[in-house]
């Protein structure tokens, strides 16, 4: 299958170069808020800010010219709106999930249009805006509405506040009937939340009063001081760090704290104000590494990660959360939990007290509960945090148990990842796959969730990285493919492929091999583990089903002395493939190493034939185990050191040969045989009580009478825990093991393909429960998120029925006039600038428009700015 990603390795390396040069990752320790996308909406209400040393009318001017021009620059001029264009798709081909994203992009677009109708400029701008908001607002609104049967409470919220402000600057607009009935809805529904909710609510994360730029002012003009001064963030003079929020308190008080939060909001974000303000900068630069990283490029960034990250953890300590306000904690967790992951994937001395503080914040954890999705990417980084468990952290499992029952109480929109992250753990998933799972999550660059949508890192940025991912995801997607038919190849060669016993899979094992190793193991050393995970599930079967015991003691033998001439039938096709495996593993080894390890690897494989035989011969003489006696044969039957030793041979530098040797293993080798022995039981002992055999589930049973099943189950589900643990630890933490970092990286990925064959049930035996992975990984291309073109609402025509919406202000529910054409009155055109037109009736243009609105010019000093208020505290409201 040819994809359009597809691309030789000098234009992926030419285009590596290209978008790192571009991104220059290197630079967001000098400027972090330029990785954070800015916010079309909240620069909009800044651009709206009057200069405070107006003296009349006729000089008006912004206070922020750079945030108007912003909004002159960073409209999307096909389609007319404002938003974060490359971070969405539009209605027509978003899916259920895309609705409350056009709904942000429609508010932030009417923010817009009403910035340049106040300051009478970019008419063009103004016609596309306004063109967008009628042709596709029934859309949008039409689009969402939740399982309630109500919209969502932010967009009620700014969707009617802003439209009525755009009525009184004199903007109308022409919607169908079902559109205004839609939005009549909307308003009623606001009453109902205002009637129910507090301007202030210590109970909400973003109470009615963050919503203040859209809020009707007969809510706290008569105690405005009180309500909106004391509402002001002790530390930066914000209101719930909100800059659209903040800029209405300032137009209404001329709070010299506001104008100092803003004033350095736009020094320190020039080019477009984000959704909040401040944010905590590690966590930016954490989550613009952790994206790069997750999404499989993080060699490409090797040294751009390395420094962000020492950088990090220079400053790594335990902060002093207690004196900070609420609006702060929410980032501090996060940033706190993302760093703690981070750094102890890449090997540094982390305590979990760095993050689990929040589990003796009782005001926090309450705010979590009462708020779960708007700390939802709070909660879900605390519970990933938690994946890197060592041995005696308790507070780690407090905190794991504590976000596991926030999640599945969680109404998010990404409903598919939290699910994903509940039912799969981390230990039991594959790079690649994840890798893949991260470029198509529209989510993936998001950094918090905030009063109106996610706020992302910069899509210019972001952009490119799932671009790059992308490409470079189906480049080792082609390579994988030419490499499994080289593979399949190999099998028919052996004649390994028509033996004609037990199970055939060679396309699973080499699936499992290259997805769970990163790339370069994988291109160098995935097929030859491959081929070692075949060999074992063929003899693994013969010892199972087909070999009489005098065939699998011939087997055996001629393994362990590693002379097969005397061999026939199956034993002799196996034998002949296993030489051809040791021997180019062997050769491998001499060419990198200049090592022979050919001794080891031979003796490595017969300890394992030797260990199927003893349970061929136990199985056969219904002998008589103790658990000991089970789990240490067990242990080397289930192959996982076989191959990990194997490989980890190939790894530079190269693996310490003293623990090649059986009763010399290291510690992780020797915890991650008895992982995937115990995790094989789970799932496969019904299946060896029907044939007879014995399994440490059903010893322990037998060994405990009173027991249940299911108790016996959780006792071995207990061990896999403990031991789980004691490997996180040697693989992660230096001085728990000497062995060398890829060694280690080897049987990490190992053990990730056994949690992932019996993660709740046993996928390796089926025939299809990899099949969707196994696509997903090797053949279908990336669906990466982009913004795709939207179908346009049909403009009206003379046989429809014709609106235009005049809100009466300062009402709570709103008094929507309807007009529909007669017969008798003809349709008249009103030409606006560029072309826009909309039409009324003759009737309605004489009754309802205002006669003194002249039509928009193109020349903006043709008219005079439009001061939103008269009042000396407001040029903004009602």
């Amino acid at each position: 299958m040819k994809s359009s990603y597809a691309s030789s390795s000098d234009d992926l390396h030419a285009l590596v170069n290209e978008i790192k040069r571009e991104i220059q990752l290197s630079n967001i320790n000098l400027d972090p808020y330029s990785f954070v996308s800015p916010s079309a909406y909240d620069t909009a209400w800044l651009s709206m800010i009057e200069e405070e040393n107006n003296v009349g009318d006729d000089e008006l001017k912004p206070m922020f010219q750079d945030c108007l021009d912003w909004i002159m620059c960073n409209q999307n001029m096909r389609e007319g709106f404002w938003g974060n264009s490359g971070s969405y798709t539009t209605v027509a081909d978003a899916g259920d999930e895309g609705g409350e994203e056009d709904m942000y992009i429609l508010s932030s677009t009417l923010a817009c249009v009403v910035a340049l109708q106040k300051w009478n400029t970019g008419c063009f701008h103004l016609h596309k805006g306004t063109r967008y908001i009628e042709r596709n607002t029934e859309m949008i609104i039409g689009k969402y509405i939740n399982g309630e049967g109500s919209y969502p409470r932010w967009f009620v919220i700014k969707f009617t506040g802003i439209l009525e402000l755009a009525q009184q600057l004199g903007l109308h607009f022409v919607f169908s009937s079902r559109c205004i009935d839609m939005i009549k809805g909307l308003f009623y529904q606001r009453q109902e939340i205002i009637k129910r909710e507090k301007l202030v609510d210590d109970c909400n994360y973003k109470p009615l009063l963050a919503y203040l730029e859209v809020l009707p002012s007969k809510l706290y003009v008569k105690n405005q001081e009180d309500i909106i001064v004391k509402s002001l963030d002790s530390i930066d003079g914000s209101l719930f760090q909100s800059p659209s929020a903040t800029a209405s308190a300032f137009m209404l008080t001329r709070n010299k704290k506001c104008l100092a939060y803003l004033q350095n909001l736009v020094q320190k974000c020039p080019n477009g104000v984000p959704q909040k303000y401040p944010l905590n900068e590690d966590l930016i630069k954490l989550s613009m590494v952790n994206l790069i990283e997750s999404t499989g490029l993080g060699e490409f960034f090797g040294i751009e990660i390395e420094h962000v990250l020492e950088q990090v953890y220079r400053h790594y300590e335990e902060k002093d959360v207690e004196r900070m306000p609420m609006s702060y904690l929410a980032d501090q967790l996060h940033k706190d939990s993302l760093a703690f992951r981070m750094l102890r994937m890449h090997g540094r001395d982390v305590s979990p007290r760095s993050f689990c503080w929040f589990l003796n914040d009782q005001e926090m954890r309450y705010q979590l509960e009462r708020n779960i999705d708007s700390f939802l990417l709070v909660i879900l980084n605390v519970y990933r945090a938690t994946d890197l468990m060592f041995p005696g952290e308790h507070d780690l499992e407090e905190a794991r148990e504590y976000t596991r029952n926030l999640l599945k109480k969680s109404r998010s929109i990404n409903e598919k990842m939290i699910a994903h992250e509940l039912s799969t753990p981390w230990i039991a998933r594959l790079k690649h796959l994840d890798h893949r799972m991260w470029i198509e999550d529209k989510n993936s660059y998001a950094l918090s969730v905030e009063k109106a949508s996610f706020l992302r890192l910069n899509s210019s940025y972001s952009n490119k990285v799932t671009h790059l991912a992308a490409k470079t995801f189906e480049f080792r997607q082609a390579k994988y493919r030419r490499e499994l038919e080289e593979l399949t190849m190999w099998v028919k060669k052996w004649g390994l492929s028509d033996i004609g016993f037990g199970r055939e899979k060679t396309t699973y094992s080499y699936f499992a091999t290259v997805t769970s190793l990163p790339y370069e193991y994988a291109i160098k050393f995935g097929k030859l583990a491959a081929k070692s995970a075949i060999l074992i599930t063929i003899a693994d079967d013969f010892f199972d089903e087909v070999g009489s015991f005098n065939d699998l003691e011939a087997l055996t033998k001629a393994v362990l002395r590693w002379e097969g001439e005397e061999l026939k039938g199956y034993g002799k096709i196996i034998f002949r493939a296993l030489d051809d495996i040791v021997r180019e593993t062997a050769n491998t080894c001499r060419t990198h190493h200049k090592t022979d390890i050919i001794v080891h690897l031979r003796n490595i494989w017969g300890e394992t034939f030797e260990s199927w035989l003893r349970e061929a011969e136990w199985s056969k003489k219904g002998h008589t185990l103790t658990m000991e006696e089970y789990i240490r044969n067990g242990m080397i039957s289930i192959a996982a050191h076989t191959i990990a030793l194997s490989i980890s041979c190939l790894m530079e530098p190269c693996f310490p040969q003293n623990k090649l040797k059986q009763g010399n293993y290291d510690n992780i080798t020797t915890l991650l045989m008895i992982i995937s022995r115990l995790l094989n039981d789970l799932q496969s002992y019904q299946k060896e009580q029907e044939q007879g055999k014995i399994n440490s589930v059903l010893l322990h049973l037998k060994n405990h009478p009173g027991l249940e099943i299911e108790d016996s189950i959780a006792h071995i589900e207990k061990i896999i825990d403990s031991k789980r643990k004691e490997f996180m630890e040697h693989v992660l933490v230096d001085e728990q093991s000497d062995l060398p970092k890829p060694c280690k990286e080897i049987h990490m990925s190992c053990c990730k393909v056994f949690e992932m064959f019996f993660n709740k049930k046993n996928r390796y035996d089926s025939n299809t429960e990899m099949l969707q992975d196994i696509k997903k990984a090797l053949y279908d291309p990336v669906n990466v998120y982009e913004l795709s073109e939207i179908e346009p609402m049909p403009l009206m025509t003379h046989g429809d029925d014709i609106m235009i919406l005049p809100l009466l202000l300062n009402s709570l529910a709103p008094n929507i006039l309807e007009f529909k054409r007669k017969d008798e009155y003809g349709a008249m055109k009103t030409s606006m600038c560029l072309g826009r037109t909309y039409s009324v009736h003759k009737r309605v243009m004489a009754s309802q428009l205002d006669d003194q609105q002249k039509p928009l010019k193109i020349v903006a000093s043709q008219r005079k700015p439009v001061p939103m208020m008269p009042s000396i505290f407001a040029p903004c409201f009602y």
